[in-house]
């Protein structure tokens, strides 16, 4: 029995009711919203394990609305967006979507997605380790699910740290599109390594001191990343 809530915003009625009608077919418990004011106050209120979020809104972009979501939650939140501009969806990632999906999508994908979502919320609350890992000056101490350098603690999205923790237990190798896109999504979809570029962009700026010249992240241009190991 999937247990997960899902909050689905969107103001496009058949696109909303096609959403409801695949999360009741595959047992996710949902709930709507169709205004940014709405999908603020369900998610303080009702705290959902995932939330679908449309961008064109009929009273509030929703960039804005993750980011007022984002000043107190962590909560997953997947972008299903008609707005197919990389711009678009680098301002949706940088305000703290952990996906993005563009209309008209795949039902599969969607799926396919929130299986992913599922089972790393599942991961995160069954197994946190108690261990520290330290490089240089970055330390990230899973148990408290952080990251620091110098001491000082970065502000990552639950994608950002995932990636961070998956080249950390791998320093020193590198690790291919399609390894990093399955561990982190599920899945190697094309539109993932799309994605996984733009976190690594947006997560070097967080660790790095210069991200053009990376001290920890090496990237293998056409194969992957490789965390350094850093003396």
């Amino acid at each position: 029995m999937n247990n997960h809530s899902v909050l689905v915003v969107e103001d496009d009625a058949p696109v909303q009711n096609l959403i409801t009608t695949t999360l009741k077919a595959h047992e996710y418990r949902s709930m709507t919203a169709a205004t940014g004011e709405t999908a603020v106050m369900m998610a303080s209120s009702y705290s959902p394990d995932i939330i679908l979020m449309d961008l064109g809104l009929p009273d509030a972009d929703g960039v804005d609305v993750i980011k007022k979501i984002r000043t107190w939650s962590d909560v997953p939140i997947i972008v299903i967006s008609a707005r197919s501009d990389d711009r678009d969806k680098i301002t949706a990632l940088d305000a703290g979507a952990d996906d993005y999906l563009t209309k008209p999508f795949s039902v599969e994908e969607l799926l396919a997605r929130l299986r992913a979502t599922a089972r790393r919320l599942s991961a995160a609350a069954g197994s946190r380790s108690d261990s520290v890992f330290t490089n240089g000056k970055l330390t990230i101490d899973y148990a408290a699910g952080v990251a620091m350098i110098d001491g000082n603690e970065i502000k990552l999205t639950p994608i950002e740290y995932k990636l961070l923790c998956l080249l950390a237990q791998n320093v020193g190798k590198v690790l291919t599109h399609t390894y990093i896109t399955q561990k982190i999504w599920d899945a190697a979809w094309e539109s993932n390594v799309a994605s996984l570029r733009v976190f690594m962009a947006t997560l070097r700026k967080k660790i790095e001191s210069a991200p053009d010249s990376p001290q920890y992240i090496q990237t293998h241009i056409g194969i992957g990343y490789r965390m350094l190991r850093v003396e």
